[in-house]
């Protein structure tokens, strides 16, 4: 597990997907893209907010 995958933000990325991508990287462009794919379908959220907190290389902040 990646050191910025807290336990919190992995509970949160499932229960409300963008709150856990918050947690792990503020707010970003990936919070963004998170809450979009959110509101559309819940799951590939859920997904993407789990792709990004376990694969910190996935869109990576400049």
């Amino acid at each position: 597990m990646p050191a910025n995958a807290s336990p919190a933000a992995l509970i949160a990325a499932i229960l409300l997907p963008p709150l856990g991508i918050y947690l792990a990287r503020g707010s970003s462009p990936a919070f963004w893209i998170g809450t979009v794919l959110t509101v559309l379908f819940w799951v590939p959220g859920i997904l993407f907010a789990l792709a990004v907190i376990l694969r910190p290389e996935l869109l990576a902040r400049a």
